[in-house]
C-alpha cells in the first residue's frame, strides 16, 4: 500500500492530497466517473453511499448522499468544469450542511509507467471553511476512501 500525503497548511484555504496507485490513469478515471464503482470506494467507513446524479461532462452535475447507521443523510453536490479525462477532473463541491460554501476540487492523474500519481487540490473560500472540512473528519474519510480506491483499481476488491 502506498502512503497518502495530506497537506493542510495553517492559514491557507487549501488541502493537497497525493497518493500513488499501481494502476493506469484510465482505471482511476473510470472509478471516479462510473456510479457503480464510485459507490464502492468513496466516503468514510460505516456510511452507505448512494450516487444520485453523475454526469461526467463539461457542465454536468453530480450529487451523492451518504447515510449513517441511524438513517441520517449527508448530501454533497457540484458541477464538472471541463470533461473529466485521464489528465484530470475539475469540479465544484458543496455540502448540504454548509449552504453557499463552494469548494473547487481539481484532481490530476500523472502516469509513471505502470503506476499513477493522483493529486487532489481542494481550494476553499476561506480558512474557516477549510478548517470546518478538516474538523469534519476529512483525513479519516480520505484515507479510508483512497485505500478502498486502491483495492478497487488493483483488483483486490
Amino acid at each position: 500500500m502506498t502512503a497518502i500525503e495530506i497537506v493542510a497548511e495553517p492559514g491557507v484555504p487549501q488541502v493537497l492530497v497525493t497518493r500513488e496507485f499501481a494502476a493506469p490513469a484510465s482505471k482511476l478515471l473510470r472509478a471516479h466517473t462510473d456510479p457503480d464503482l464510485l459507490a464502492r470506494w468513496l466516503g468514510p467507513e460505516g456510511l452507505q453511499l448512494t450516487v444520485d446524479v453523475l454526469e461526467p461532462r463539461d457542465g454536468g452535475r453530480w450529487r451523492y448522499t451518504q447515510t449513517d447507521a441511524k438513517g441520517e443523510r449527508f448530501s454533497f453536490f457540484g458541477l464538472y468544469h471541463g470533461t473529466p479525462s485521464t489528465q484530470g477532473i475539475v469540479q465544484t463541491y458543496e455540502f448540504d450542511r454548509q449552504p453557499g460554501r463552494v469548494y473547487l476540487n481539481a484532481i490530476s492523474f500523472e502516469e509513471r509507467g505502470e503506476r499513477t500519481v493522483l493529486r487532489q487540490n481542494t481550494v476553499f473560500q476561506s480558512v474557516e471553511d477549510r478548517d470546518y472540512y478538516v474538523r469534519g473528519g476529512m483525513e479519516v474519510g480520505l484515507r479510508a476512501s483512497l485505500d478502498r480506491l486502491d483495492a478497487l483499481v488493483t483488483g483486490r476488491q
